[in-house]
């Protein structure tokens, strides 16, 4: 059955920009105890090397659930990956120091699938010959698109962190703790219009990336409902992200107030330091895959000052302080969005396993028979919104969060 994706969520996202975090708690009960940072920063370091990773022990009484994880361990990628895997593995540790699932302990392992389709298809196996029963992941659009497939063949539990392109979930048996490209794009739309930030825009893009292309055209859609006028709309490929010269020119010959950067950090950090350059500041106006900017080696940050971006986590947000403080001490650097979205997918998962009252003995399929609907059910207080809740099309409804960067943190707007 193919879900009908609803872009309802869009309003409520410009609507309503409230912070949102806390450890998850579910309608039943899902409190968190302290993690061992110790033995979590132990099995982190293992997983860059692509290996084995377990958040923990299983239990010998009540058995274990295992629950793989996909993404970029290694490449240019990896931040996300790591932190998707990092993240996960904080949950998992607190859950269990809580008593698992009904008794039952989690385990964790995580792949490396280097951001690549074919290698992401390639750790699914690997985990399914591990003896995975629900997967979280993958981290990024591409790789989970295809992984999607192979998780449909199966019947297997999916829930991706931050796979944000609509195909990511377009299978009953995926859902997702980010918002959806079309809701990003539709929503900067109208926080910029509603805000009245700018009137002339430009848009740099990726036009060879799914997620950069699908969150520029929901934007494009919306910018005159919200009196915003394109001026300039520049593409850049996966072959060509190193010179924005002729895309900046452009943006900047034609009076751009706020350039809209619909694309991941790496880039958007070389388009700061080349506009800098060409002394050209307008608003720069990103969506979740700036979040880690700050984090680029050998990148002024000061040239980030007043950036601003659409993000459901801030890791200096007052609810967010001690996941911050366990992945720092456990990892020694700041979580980002993606490593919240992770966390919050772990403790989501736990919900839906405890409402849908399934057990380790179980095979996959007859898990994810089980906690499909179960998804539909629960609400948990997550890092990356409060009251969150899923529908049959595997999206979440959730509030999220706008955020600008000062003196090089972020600050909740």
């Amino acid at each position: 059955m193919k879900r009908v994706v609803s872009l309802g969520l869009a309003v409520a996202m410009a609507g309503s920009l409230a912070a949102c975090g806390g450890s998850p708690s579910g309608t039943a009960e899902t409190t968190a105890a302290a993690v061992d940072t110790t033995a979590a920063a132990e099995q982190g370091a293992g997983a860059e090397d692509g290996g084995e990773t377990q958040a923990a022990e299983p239990s010998a009484e009540g058995g274990s659930y295992k629950i793989g994880v996909i993404g970029p361990l290694t490449g240019d990628a990896a931040a996300y990956g790591l932190a998707v895997q990092h993240g996960a593995e904080i949950a998992a540790e607190e859950i269990n120091a809580a008593g698992g699932i009904n008794g039952a302990m989690i385990e964790i392992q995580a792949q490396d699938d280097e951001a690549d389709p074919e290698k992401s298809v390639n750790a699914y196996n690997t985990l399914k010959d591990w003896g995975m029963q629900m997967l979280v992941g993958t981290t990024t659009s591409g790789a989970c698109i295809a992984v999607a497939a192979e998780t449909m063949n199966d019947n297997m539990f999916q829930i991706t962190p931050s796979g944000s392109a609509v195909e990511c979930v377009a299978n009953p048996n995926a859902f997702r703790v980010c918002f959806s490209d079309p809701d990003q794009g539709t929503a900067s739309a109208q926080y910029i219009g509603e805000n009245k930030m700018a009137t002339k825009v430009a848009i740099i893009y990726d036009s060879s990336s799914v997620y950069s292309d699908g969150i520029r055209e929901t934007f494009v859609a919306e910018a005159p409902a919200q009196g915003i006028e394109i001026v300039a709309s520049e593409a850049f490929t996966a072959d060509s992200k190193t010179d924005f010269s002729v895309q900046l020119d452009k943006a900047k010959e034609a009076g751009a107030e706020l350039v809209f950067l619909p694309i991941y950090y790496q880039e958007a950090s070389i388009i700061l330091k080349q506009a800098a350059d060409k002394e050209f500041s307008p608003i720069f106006f990103g969506v979740d895959g700036m979040d880690g900017i700050l984090s680029v080696k050998n990148f002024d940050t000061s040239l980030a000052e007043g950036v601003m971006l659409l993000t459901p986590f801030a890791a200096d947000a007052e609810d967010a302080k001690d996941f911050t403080s366990k992945y720092e001490a456990a990892y020694g650097e700041i979580p980002n969005q993606f490593a919240a979205d992770s966390y919050d997918a772990v403790y989501a998962v736990a919900e839906a396993a405890k409402t849908a009252g399934i057990t380790p003995d179980m095979d996959a399929s007859a898990i994810c028979d089980a906690m499909v609907p179960a998804m539909t059910q629960i609400t948990i207080d997550g890092l990356t919104g409060t009251g969150t809740t899923w529908n049959e099309a595997g999206e979440p409804n959730k509030d999220p969060k706008a955020v600008k960067i000062v003196g090089g943190k972020y600050e909740m707007q």
